[in-house]
């Protein structure tokens, strides 16, 4: 199937996350570090299901809060996972990966071929419609801050569990295209993941 047309796939259920691996929080501060370099190996369904809880996932089911904070709580930022068979998007509550578009969409969400051959890219997308408690002025920063709270989370999750990682700049306006966002969705940020090089 050719980029663009919507996937046909179920969505792919992702084991638990292994909430006790992984090295203590002071070792994985101390080796975090942006790699730029990547394997092409793919990561196995549970580490990318602990990469996404560790993201973003929900760790209070009671009221399902989640692992980074959210600004007045409005949990806009979206995470899209752009791998080699298509771009899905994480499903915090039931922890699966609904399928968006099939395709390889990688080498659209950053210019450098190194970071176009990590096996995963978080997209992180910002929903404006979800923001009404914040100011339209003040939008852009609280997506911005937010999104950053996330992408730490998986800068930390990386360092602990030996994978590489970096946050990269992109050409937002065709990515947001490729991924056939919503006028009210705007994209924040790209971040590959994977093993390195």
């Amino acid at each position: 199937m050719e980029i663009g047309r919507t996937a046909e796939p179920l969505a792919i259920p992702l084991p638990a996350p292994d909430q006790t691996g992984g090295k203590p929080l002071m070792a994985a501060l101390k080796e975090r570090q942006s790699i730029r370099e990547f394997s092409a190996k793919p990561l196995p369904h549970q580490a990318l299901s602990d990469l996404l809880w560790a993201g973003f996932g929900i760790n209070r089911p009671e009221n399902d809060h989640r692992t980074a904070p959210s600004t007045m709580n409005m949990q806009e930022i979206e995470l899209y996972v752009a791998l080699a068979d298509g771009l899905y998007l994480y499903d915090a509550k039931p922890h699966r990966l609904k399928p968006v578009l099939t395709g390889d969409l990688r080498a659209k969400t950053g210019g450098q071929v190194a970071l176009q051959e990590a096996p995963a890219v978080l997209v992180l997308v910002a929903d404006f419609s979800r923001m009404t408690k914040a100011k339209p002025q003040d939008r852009d920063f609280y997506a911005a801050i937010d999104a950053g709270f996330i992408s730490q989370n998986v800068y930390l999750y990386c360092a602990s569990a030996g994978l590489a990682t970096v946050v990269h700049d992109l050409d937002r306006p065709p990515l947001a295209q490729a991924m056939k966002l919503r006028p009210e969705q705007r994209i924040v940020i790209a971040q590959s993941a994977g093993y390195p090089k």
